[in-house]
């Protein structure tokens, strides 16, 4: 088995440079932390292509909240694969259901059309779908080439026997890719299954703002201290990652 890749979310241009510099193997770029992941602007995704040398997969998500987008919402992700594309994306990453919580195929094939071949990461509204079985094999019909998955649970502690049954069934047809609250323990439990290969880990720390002045009288968070603060990545957390997928 070779080593384990390790994917790390992004949501800021210090934190994605960090990554690249700390040896993270591919970067999925977000925006909008607090609503765990929205599309990020072209301007980060173009200046990030000329700074770091790791592939840059982007997130597609027009809003937070559920998965079941209205047509127009499809139709500004597919604008917004196209446009990214032209950004330099080396892949994409997005999931739709419908109302009962089934894999949207149409929606999907549409993207995924869009992406023109760039490989495509359908990831965490697998957690919220209704059939599990059901909802991994239209994933890989679709064409998809992971899933990012915390075993339909809250963190991949708490769903790591779903996920060790997620790479049974997938066997070599998807990469199951565990993700959402991931630590090191789980590369070193999960590296029994030959098919295991990425883990997605966030790898995060705060780290203090270097502005000098905040005013007392105005927030812009409901958590005044992340104001304060700015997301980063933990380079001897990454270190630990990558000792383990070795």
């Amino acid at each position: 088995m070779g080593r384990i890749l390790l994917e790390a979310p992004v949501f800021n241009l210090a934190a994605a440079i960090e990554a690249a510099r700390f040896g993270v193997d591919r970067i999925e770029l977000c925006a909008n932390f607090p609503e765990g992941g929205e599309t990020p602007s072209p301007g980060m995704l173009s200046f990030l292509k000329k700074e770091i040398d790791i592939p840059v997969f982007v997130m597609i998500r027009p809003r937070g909240g559920d998965f079941c987008y209205s047509e127009k919402e499809i139709s500004v992700m597919r604008e917004d694969i196209k446009i990214m594309k032209d950004h330099g994306a080396d892949g994409f990453v997005f999931g739709i259901l419908d109302k009962e919580g089934k894999v949207n195929s149409n929606g999907c094939e549409v993207l995924i059309r869009s992406a023109g071949g760039l490989p495509c990461t359908f990831h965490r509204a697998f957690d919220a779908s209704s059939e599990f079985e059901e909802s991994l094999t239209r994933i890989i019909n679709l064409g998809f080439q992971r899933i990012l998955t915390s075993g339909q649970k809250n963190t991949v502690s708490e769903g790591i026997e779903n996920i060790e049954r997620l790479l049974e069934l997938g066997n070599d047809r998807i990469i199951i890719m565990p993700g959402g609250g991931s630590r090191p323990e789980h590369v070193k439990r999960l590296r029994s299954f030959s098919n295991f290969q990425e883990i997605h880990a966030s790898c995060k720390i705060k780290v203090k703002s270097d502005n000098h002045f905040f005013n007392p009288e105005v927030r812009f968070s409901s958590d005044e201290q992340d104001f304060k603060n700015r997301l980063a990545i933990d380079m001897s957390l990454v270190n630990e990652f990558l000792e383990e997928g070795e």
